[in-house]
């Protein structure tokens, strides 16, 4: 067990371990990325930035966000013509599923983007609420596709300097505060809109 433990924190452990994970292919990546939006807990930073460490900047950027918007499409579309077309004689009934239907008729589409913009934000809940509401589906889909790929493109550079700080450790603090700040921005929007 301990030679398993040394080998776990050595450089060559991780780039083979990456090595195997890039040589799968496109579709791990895109899985991968896409089950953040049925499954929150899964943290979006390190799924970026672990396709980015292994297809490289671009590919991991264009995997990721393929994962992204295919996920938020899917849990869009699965409330807004299934749930609320179905069984919204149900779930209307429901007082927190009207809450969250109010709760969108303060956005318009710039705060949207803000708000798909920034890694932090609850996204199932996001695709909920909009799926729910009577908000444009046609304008929510782009506003989300543009704003995912904005902060995948963000976290993709936090993935890059990661991988970079293996070479440079100054990488390593860049990445630390474009974390930090992307952090920071996302707290202040949250509060400001009611989604802590």
């Amino acid at each position: 067990m301990n030679v398993w433990l040394r080998q776990l924190g050595t450089l060559e452990f991780w780039k083979a371990l990456l090595d195997s994970f890039g040589g799968l292919g496109p579709i791990a990546p895109i899985v991968l990325a896409m089950v953040e939006s049925f499954f929150p807990p899964l943290p979006l930073i390190a799924i970026v930035a672990l396709n980015v460490a292994a297809h490289g900047g671009l590919l991991g950027f264009l995997y990721s966000w393929a994962g992204v918007a295919l996920g938020g499409c899917i849990m869009f579309l699965l409330w807004r013509r299934v749930v609320k077309r179905f069984f919204w004689k149900f779930a209307s009934r429901s007082p927190k599923l009207e809450k969250a239907q109010q709760w969108v008729n303060r956005f318009d589409t710039s705060s949207l983007f803000m708000l798909t913009l920034l890694p932090f934000t609850p996204s199932s809940f996001m695709h909920l609420a909009f799926g729910i509401s009577d908000f444009d589906e046609k304008r929510y889909l782009i506003t989300m596709l543009l704003g995912k790929g904005v902060m995948v493109a963000l976290i993709a550079l936090f993935g890059q300097s990661l991988v970079s700080s293996m070479k440079n450790p100054v990488y390593l603090v860049l990445a630390i505060l474009l974390w930090a700040g992307m952090y920071w921005v996302s707290k202040k929007f949250c509060k400001k809109h009611n989604l802590e």
